[in-house]
């Protein structure tokens, strides 16, 4: 599949999830995607296997981008010092919030590793705090994060996360810089319960 796209497309950044597909019995397969020049492959090796990751990044001319191996800091330093990655993909739901977040990112930053947010199907209160945390210098490669109108009729913010010509501005307000529309969220919510 990459083949056919480098055939049409040979100059557009591109990479490749992989998912945790492989093992490194696929070395040979993987390793064939250095012809492509893509920016990353993403999770390729199993989620919970920094050990074989390091192997194939040493083997391998493509940055490793790692994602659901990284669910702390620990784990992102782990990674690091065992070189298993040259990209980290920060997902601020998985690691625990903004705090940890900015100590990974901060942590890539003085080794050197790139890092981008990938989105995780946020109603705009989540999408808000990837815009937030992706504002920070290392945030080099691009996100994966969409326009409020590509999964909801109203989202439940505002402004609503839009996107012009692949860029989305980041809100100068205070806090996130959107906020929340209890006039939308009371029209959503099918019950409350109150607890004195």
């Amino acid at each position: 599949m990459i083949k056919e796209i480098r055939k049409v497309y040979p100059d557009i950044p591109l990479m490749a999830d992989a998912n945790s597909a492989y093992t490194l019995q696929d070395i040979n397969t993987l390793a064939a995607l250095d012809d492509y020049n893509l920016m990353m492959i993403e999770q390729p090796l199993a989620y919970n296997d920094i050990i074989d990751h390091a192997e194939l990044q040493s083997r391998i001319n493509t940055p490793v981008c790692l994602d659901e191996s990284i669910h702390s800091f620990e784990d992102a330093r782990k990674a690091i010092k065992l070189g298993s990655c040259k990209i980290i993909n920060i997902k601020i739901g998985r690691v625990g919030g903004l705090t940890e977040s900015r100590k990974i990112h901060d942590l890539c930053q003085q080794h050197g590793l790139a890092v981008w947010c990938g989105g995780m199907l946020e109603s705009g209160i989540g999408r808000a705090h990837n815009i937030a945390i992706t504002s920070l210098p290392n945030f080099s490669l691009p996100g994966d994060t969409a326009a409020s109108s590509l999964y909801w009729a109203e989202d439940i913010i505002e402004p609503e996360v839009t996107v012009e010509k692949g860029t989305i501005t980041v809100p100068d307000s205070p806090g996130i810089g959107y906020a929340p529309s209890m006039e939308k969220i009371s029209k959503y919510t099918m019950y409350s319960k109150s607890y004195r």
